[in-house]
């Protein structure tokens, strides 16, 4: 057994900091759990159920992250990956799985 391995646990297990444009978290499937939003925004960021940044539409959208500075709880399973588009002039971090 390799020494400190990762397992999964509530609140996800990886981090992407520092988002300011369209970013696949991850193009596997994955969970996403937190998502911190530390810098007001002038726009509403997203969070899509597909692999790339160009898959990005309406169909796979799993949620809306405000402008509103905070975190925010998803716990959402995607089944293709995870992309992460912020709103105009937002900061994000992103906690999965």
């Amino acid at each position: 057994m390799p020494q400190n391995p990762l397992t999964p646990r509530a609140g996800g297990n990886s981090t992407v900091l520092n988002i300011t444009a369209a970013t696949v978290v991850k193009a596997l499937p994955g969970t996403v759990f937190t998502v911190n939003n530390s810098v007001l925004g002038t726009g509403v960021g997203s969070i899509h159920d597909c692999a790339t940044t160009g898959a990005v539409s309406a169909a796979n959208l799993i949620g809306s992250i405000p402008e509103a500075i905070g975190p925010y709880s998803f716990t959402l399973p995607c089944a293709v990956g995870i992309v992460v588009v912020p709103g105009a002039a937002q900061v994000l971090a992103v906690a999965y799985s």
